[in-house]
């Protein structure tokens, strides 16, 4: 077995999932950049089954959401779904399933970290959905997100607005008081590295890094809602 095929496999084997045709999972980890530095067609890298699986996606998301809040408005609906399907959410899950050790990737990008940006992840988490479809049906996209989205639901939904939540947590006592401190640990431009350690009445409660100050601070306070709530 080559080490491509074997890697495909290994992939197979994390999202539970056996393609009839491989050469859609390899196109979903395909990114510009290698199809680039391989001078192939434009058609071979990810961005169609990106379309594909963005649309397929927000299908099965706001099918789910439909039927789990029957008595929410479209508004609250549209904001629970925008909570799933953003790049910090998807990013999460390609996280999970290691999604980074699979892409194709340019030599240039890869050395500037290309595995590790949210932007390149997300986007092949959704060619990874498109792909699914492409190859086993709605059905099977239905499984794949229920097992790697769904069901993480409450702490994507966090992600998105995890400052608004502590902060509305912190303050049901309104002598509590919510200060963060964030610092830039440098690395290159475009791929920086963020720490935020966020404190509750001056004591520190939770830490959390990202590419930027936001993304650090968001995932600073979804440790801190874990940890609080654990305790409560």
């Amino acid at each position: 077995m080559s080490k491509e095929l074997r890697n495909l496999c290994m992939l197979e084997d994390a999202i539970d999932y056996r393609f009839k045709d491989l050469s859609l999972l390899k196109r979903a980890m395909t990114h510009s950049s290698y199809q680039g530095e391989m001078q192939w067609k434009r058609e071979t890298n990810n961005e169609r089954l990106e379309f594909l699986g963005d649309a397929v996606l927000e299908l099965v998301i706001s099918d789910f959401l439909y039927n789990k809040y029957p008595h929410e408005p479209e508004g609250e609906l549209t904001k629970k779904r925008s909570s799933l399907v953003f790049e910090a959410a998807l990013n999460v899950c390609a996280k999970d399933i290691e999604l980074g050790d699979y892409l194709y990737l340019g030599k240039g990008e890869d050395m500037c970290g290309g595995r590790e940006k949210p932007s390149i992840l997300s986007d092949a988490f959704e060619a990874l959905i498109g792909a699914i479809y492409l190859d086993g049906g709605i059905e099977n996209a239905k499984r794949f997100i229920r097992e790697h989205i769904i069901s993480d639901i409450d702490e994507l939904v966090l992600l998105k607005d995890g400052k608004t939540a502590l902060q509305q947590l912190v303050q049901q006592d309104e002598n509590n008081s919510l200060r963060y401190e964030t610092e830039d640990f440098g690395g290159p431009q475009h791929n920086k590295v963020f720490k935020s350690k966020v404190y509750v009445n001056d004591k520190l409660v939770a830490e959390g890094k990202g590419h930027s100050k936001k993304n650090a601070e968001q995932q600073a306070a979804l440790n801190a809602l874990k940890k609080l709530k654990a305790e409560n």
